[in-house]
């Protein structure tokens, strides 16, 4: 096979390569100029939503770098950006794999994209209402004798950011454990006698992501991610038994 050939091998049996790594090089283009106008649009409400943002708190934040307050407003601006280009972002990747994939496949993915949004916004809210105001009057109140209770705004908005963003990817647990039951590396019987060490991993997930050392907010974060795993349980019956269907 000469150079030429092989510059034109297919790489998935329906488009030639270089076309495929051309399709590639636009679809990377199309995601960061969606992020780049996303952030850019989410910079100007930046001073909106970090006010929003330190609403929990009660007061200003201190600032004790030069640039602190300016890289406050970046962070927050660039993660709006990511945010709100993220329905973009999504459509592009399933856009990039799509050909390569059934119909059947493709159908899935449909389920699963807007399945995971709605999840992560419910994860994020969740930890919004209910998680950052139990951690910060933890937190404000922890031997506040000896401590003067003064958070500079770096911190504190990574904090919350944070904590947004593990428990928003956290909620997602029953689209994944779906799709690995739609591959077939998991079946809806492994999952309930595995419950156990489900309950062990999730109690060490919720220590990783809970900002607190108390048991309650562990066990506030704890409790949805067990119920979610056994909403999971009855949700992966339906993509095991379409997986043994097609395979039969």
């Amino acid at each position: 096979m000469n150079v030429a050939e092989s510059d034109v091998r297919r790489s998935d049996g329906g488009m030639p390569l270089l076309q495929h790594l051309s399709e590639l090089r636009v679809r990377v283009l199309w995601c960061m100029a969606g992020i780049i106008v996303g952030s850019s649009i989410s910079l100007l409400f930046a001073e909106r939503v970090i006010l929003f943002l330190t609403e929990p708190y009660g007061g200003l934040l201190q600032v004790i770098e030069p640039t602190e307050g300016f890289s406050v407003y970046l962070r927050v601006g660039l993660t709006g950006g990511l945010a709100l280009s993220s329905p973009l972002l999504i459509y592009q990747i399933i856009a990039f794999v799509s050909p390569g994939l059934t119909k059947r496949e493709r159908n899935v993915m449909i389920i699963i994209v807007p399945g995971s949004l709605l999840l992560f916004v419910a994860g994020a809210s969740f930890a919004w209402f209910v998680i950052t105001p139990a951690a910060i009057d933890f937190l404000s109140q922890f031997m506040n004798e000896l401590f003067v209770i003064n958070w500079t705004s770096r911190s504190f908005v990574k904090f919350v950011l944070t904590i947004t963003l593990w428990i928003g990817l956290a909620f997602e647990m029953p689209l994944v454990l779906m799709f690995l039951a739609w591959l077939g590396v998991v079946t809806p019987r492994k999952l309930l006698r595995g419950w156990r060490i489900a309950v062990v991993i999730i109690a060490i997930l919720s220590a990783a992501i809970t900002p607190t050392i108390d048991p309650f907010n562990m066990l506030l974060v704890m409790a949805p991610l067990i119920s979610l795993y056994l909403f999971s349980i009855s949700l992966s019956v339906f993509p095991y038994r379409a997986r043994r269907r097609r395979l039969s």
